[in-house]
């Protein structure tokens, strides 16, 4: 089972044919949303060709969301696939950031920061 098919039907911001959205339960910036699938698969490998390719129309969509509650610089996307790369929650999520001007210090190297000594190059 997954934490993801429990919430409650008010979490839920928008859902598509593949995907329901929701704000993070524990953000990291104002705004940062959780697009998962509605059907249960690990990670975006374990994802159909059609939840694959109907992905990025839902992103968008989630962005326009954030857009228009908050004021965003810049985005991050991410997804965690497999428990080394820091995945706790075995079903399929993707991670939409907004960031803000002077939200870290050097944001230089983005996502390359899961690997700290990695980020600046």
């Amino acid at each position: 089972m997954s934490v993801f098919l429990d919430l409650p039907a008010e979490r839920i911001l928008f859902q598509t044919a593949h995907f329901f959205v929701i704000e993070d339960g524990f953000p990291v910036a104002p705004g940062h949303l959780l697009i998962i699938s509605s059907r249960l698969c690990t990670d975006w490998f374990a994802l159909s060709p059609a939840e694959q390719v109907a992905l990025p129309a839902v992103i968008d969509r989630a962005k326009a969301w954030i857009e228009e509650h908050h004021a965003p610089d810049g985005f991050n996307i991410g997804m965690n696939c497999g428990e080394a790369a820091g995945q706790t929650i075995m079903h399929f999520h993707c991670h939409l950031i907004p960031r803000y001007h002077g939200d870290t210090p050097s944001p230089r190297g983005g996502v390359r920061g899961v690997i700290p000594g990695k980020q600046s190059y």
